[in-house]
């Protein structure tokens, strides 16, 4: 598929099937988000002044996940199916919890405000945007569907993933087969 055709095709779905996503479909959506070339600083998506403060947190039924863009790696950090309690901390909207995975962003805001002062929260935002087009375009070639999720309480979300003070949750993407 032509970047033309998976930006004039790309929709917000919500209607997952159950079918999980393959190793490499999840690898190739992460990567979308925040890949890194091996010995390369450099990430998939632009990042003012290169201070990536973005990290990607990946929820399936298998678990949950950290990826890890230097390696293109995935980190287990649960072997529970925490789907449901993302699905409450988001306001109970039931795709989540039916999604085959959903990508949280995390921000540590601090990598970015401490080079660009006050205004380095907004680039943390755009960061988040372009990782975030990224994975619906390349879900979109995969033959998947995705939705953008902004609707979720930050503390509920930050105790799912026990994220560290310095760590906020700002963004989600779901991702999987729809129906048609």
């Amino acid at each position: 598929m032509s970047l033309e055709q998976a930006i004039w095709s790309r929709r917000s779905r919500r209607g997952f099937l159950p079918e999980p996503l393959s190793l490499e479909q999840i690898g190739q959506l992460a990567w979308a988000a925040q890949g890194q070339q091996p010995g390369l600083r450099y990430r998939t998506t632009p990042s003012a002044g290169a201070t990536y403060p973005l990290e990607l947190f990946i929820f399936t039924a298998d678990g949950l996940f950290h990826y890890l863009p230097g390696k293109h790696a995935l980190e287990k950090l649960s072997e529970l199916d925490l789907r449901a309690k993302l699905c409450s901390a988001a306001w109970g909207q039931e795709f989540i919890r039916e999604a085959p995975l959903t990508m949280v962003f995390a921000a540590e805001f601090s990598r970015t405000t401490g080079h660009y002062g006050k205004r380095g929260a907004r680039y943390v935002y755009m960061e988040t945007g372009h990782a975030a087009q990224n994975v619906h375009l390349q879900a979109e070639s995969l033959g998947l569907g995705s939705v953008a999720v902004g609707a979720f309480d930050d503390a509920s979300v930050s105790g799912i993933l026990s994220l560290s003070h310095n760590l906020e949750p700002v963004y989600m993407v779901t991702a999987g087969y729809y129906r048609k």
